[in-house]
């Protein structure tokens, strides 16, 4: 009976690390598309661009603040 906690104990370690694999693709793919659009809409209108910038920035902040939640909650648990 120990022997199968203890290979489940090692396979929970690498599921986390896998997990959080999986969930670095979300902002990930964000920030793509933050910066892809953002890249379309200073293209069509260059007097905004203070404002788009701004915008980015911030939208890439929350992304990598995901990003970084995801990083932190395997080790939580």
């Amino acid at each position: 009976m120990s022997q199968i906690l203890a290979a489940a104990e090692g396979v929970t370690g690498s599921l986390s690390s896998v997990g959080y694999g999986l969930a670095a693709i979300g902002p990930g793919v964000g920030v793509g598309i933050i910066f892809g659009n953002g890249t379309q809409a200073l293209a069509r209108q260059p007097e905004a661009a203070g404002l788009i910038r701004a915008n980015q920035i911030l939208g890439f902040a929350f992304c990598e603040a995901l990003a970084l939640i995801g990083l932190v909650m395997p080790f939580v648990y």
